[in-house]
């Protein structure tokens, strides 16, 4: 194993720049293949000995016998996601328990993550972005907040930890909407616009 040296294969836009493929290219060479951040989108469609594979959470390196497989902490993993794609490359005879490894710092996208991405995309109307809903904005905005569940929750208390998570949800979607002020928000957004350059 090469040490000291690493590269980083960055997307510069919003993903479909096809990463996957070169990755694919480049994987032979390297030891270690690590997903470090993202979410579940569209994935990357493989194609082995005939058969047909979508990865969105697992680093295509799994198909290259001996390397490990790092799922990194800026991850955003949907666990049922996550296991019908292990699932179905565990069918195929590959062996992920001695080669993939997940961080316990990564963050789990939620049912209610899904719903909060369902209704933030509605409430957008003709200005929606287009989201695949499958709620990864709103885990990185837990994420950033330091509020949401990590892989590592699972583990201990899951269960009391995402019965909490749903509770947290549910008081903000309850919260009076009367005590906002809207009015001072406006007046400060406007007295802000003073000082943006472009």
């Amino acid at each position: 194993m090469n040490t000291g040296k690493v590269d980083v294969l960055l997307g510069l836009q919003w993903g479909d720049e096809g990463k996957g493929k070169v990755v694919d290219v480049l994987t032979p060479k390297y030891d270690v293949i690590a997903r470090f951040q993202g979410g579940p989108n569209a994935g990357h469609t493989l194609e082995f000995e005939g058969e047909k594979y979508v990865l969105r959470s697992i680093p295509s390196g799994i198909f290259q016998g001996g390397k490990v497989n790092i799922i990194g902490n800026g991850v955003v993993l949907a666990p049922d996601l996550f296991m019908g794609e292990a699932k179905d490359l565990e069918k195929s005879g590959h062996d992920l328990k001695s080669r993939l490894f997940i961080s316990k710092k990564a963050h789990l996208i939620m049912p209610t993550h899904r719903v909060l991405d369902a209704a933030i995309e509605a409430s957008k109307g003709k200005n929606k972005v287009g989201t695949t809903g499958k709620g990864i904005g709103p885990t990185y905005t837990d994420k950033v907040s330091r509020t949401g569940l990590r892989v590592g929750d699972i583990l201990e208390n899951f269960e009391e930890k995402y019965a909490a998570h749903n509770q947290r949800y549910t008081t903000f979607l309850l919260y009076p909407v009367r005590q906002m002020q809207h009015s001072k928000a406006a007046v400060h957004g406007q007295e802000v616009a003073l000082y943006i350059y472009l």
